[in-house]
């Protein structure tokens, strides 16, 4: 034969007194201040076995120029030793980065490329 429990009241519901305005406390919001994510520029390097028009390939496929910009770009990196290709947050910079390097290993080039923060 099973017992049965005997039934529970419903709790008794709180009640908060009433305040006047003279004791309550009244919170200023002050607004965050936070700055913009550093950004950062895609540069690549100069050396004297990567073909030009790889460069221009490369510039092209994974920083979306288009043929002149990207030869542009090219002569800039062959004439002063390094080019911006891209300014873009951390994340997507190194990600770029890896690409090109991946790329440039792949065919068998030397081609260097590094992210850099941008300074205002």
């Amino acid at each position: 034969m099973a017992t049965k429990k005997p039934e529970t009241p419903p709790p008794n519901p709180v009640r908060v007194p009433d305040r006047d305005d003279s004791d309550s406390v009244v919170l200023e919001r002050v607004p965050l201040r936070v700055k913009p994510p550093g950004m950062y520029q895609v540069v690549m390097l100069n050396d004297d076995y990567t073909p030009m028009e790889f460069v221009v390939v490369v510039i092209q496929e994974f920083f979306g120029k288009d043929l002149e910009a990207a030869t542009q770009i090219m002569l800039k990196i062959h004439l002063d030793g390094k080019g911006v290709c891209g300014v873009y947050s951390k994340d997507v910079a190194t990600t770029k980065v890896d690409q090109v390097l991946d790329a440039a290993h792949k065919a068998g080039h030397p081609l260097k490329c590094l992210a850099e923060p941008v300074e205002f």
